[in-house]
């Protein structure tokens, strides 16, 4: 975890995974690198929030693999769930609900899956489709954790790879591309510069 910047209670807070997502952002805006994965992004989302002070809200900005053909571009997510969590069963174990999927406020019809799992196999992405467009690592967690703050959160998402098989080689070849394509929606998006 690393936060570059101040948090400022007039501003948002940028939050990406990896410096390699954040490589082309030349912001006044604090950044906030996560980790990869649920719990790193969890853990940083929430005691970053927790230790104040808050920013206005909090802008996920990462890579997310396609699971549909022809998904590309940057998008804004409207739903995210857990594809590693089988909530259903622990429905019926337990009687309580867990995991269930988030809805995003200025968000469109677009769902994004997280899991702990990096897609690179195509009988996981075709599994996956069923269920969303894109998938990702951290969204899911970021979300609740944001939630849980009261904070209010959008998730962008540039995809770098189709998610099957050699989605591990095109993440590595495509990041950079993804990361200007992710500063520029920034730019365009959020108070960008004081």
């Amino acid at each position: 975890m690393e936060l570059i910047g101040e948090i400022a209670a007039d501003r948002p807070l940028l939050v990406l995974a990896v410096k390699e997502e954040a490589q082309f952002l030349d912001t006044d805006l604090p950044i906030l690198l996560t980790g990869m994965g649920k719990v790193n992004a969890a853990i940083a989302l929430a005691s970053t929030l927790a230790a104040g002070p808050r920013p206005t809200g909090v802008v996920n900005l990462g890579t997310a693999g396609a699971l549909r053909t022809g998904w590309t571009g940057t998008r804004v997510v409207g739903t995210v769930l857990q594809h590693d969590l089988d909530g259903e069963l622990l429905a019926t174990l337990t009687g309580e609900t867990y995991g269930e999927p988030l809805t995003l406020p200025d968000g469109g019809d677009v769902v994004l899956a997280t899991g702990d799992a990096f897609i690179s196999e195509e009988a996981a992405r075709v599994r996956l489709a069923a269920r969303a467009a894109l998938v990702d690592m951290e969204g899911y967690a970021l979300a609740t954790a944001a939630a849980t703050a009261g904070v209010p959160l959008r998730i962008v998402k540039h995809v770098s790879d189709e998610a099957g098989d050699g989605a591990a080689r095109t993440w590595r070849e495509s990041v950079a591309e993804c990361a200007r394509a992710l500063a520029e929606w920034a730019e365009q998006n959020t108070p960008y510069r004081s």
